[in-house]
């Protein structure tokens, strides 16, 4: 039985105004969030685009979960679109972190941001875990 093989796709800085937050303003005004996905997939065996996933229809998703309902809590956001997208097809796993780089913590901080990690179990024990220092 032959191990599927699997490599790094990268959505970096998907962004969208969204109501995420506690704070009145937070829901009323909205600000920008930014997220990033690194997703660990079924790498295509040849130079097909049927073999591999849709980029712009995942980015489309994690720009729905951002202007969709609010959360109170980023890690809430991050954690909807990890799960969301780790039910992709080809998709064995994915690490999401969400950016909030204007939240309002009244000292400066250049930027919040929350992740998480979901994915699919290792078929054969082939993939390797994406590590969360990287």
């Amino acid at each position: 039985m032959s191990v599927p093989r699997t490599g790094v796709l990268r959505l970096t800085g998907v962004r969208a105004h969204g109501r995420h937050g506690v704070l009145p303003e937070e829901r009323r005004d909205g600000q920008d969030f930014v997220v990033d996905a690194r997703l660990r997939i079924e790498w295509p065996a040849a130079d097909a685009l049927e073999a591999t996933v849709d980029y712009a229809a995942l980015a489309r998703r994690i720009e729905a979960h951002i202007t969709g309902e609010p959360w109170q809590l980023i890690e809430s956001l991050a954690q909807a679109i990890a799960e969301d997208l780790a039910n992709s097809p080809r998709v064995r796993q994915v690490r999401v972190r969400v950016h909030k780089p204007g939240a309002p913590l009244g000292v400066e901080c250049a930027d919040v941001a929350a992740e998480c990690t979901r994915g699919k179990p290792a078929a054969g024990g082939g993939d390797t875990p994406i590590r969360s220092d990287r």
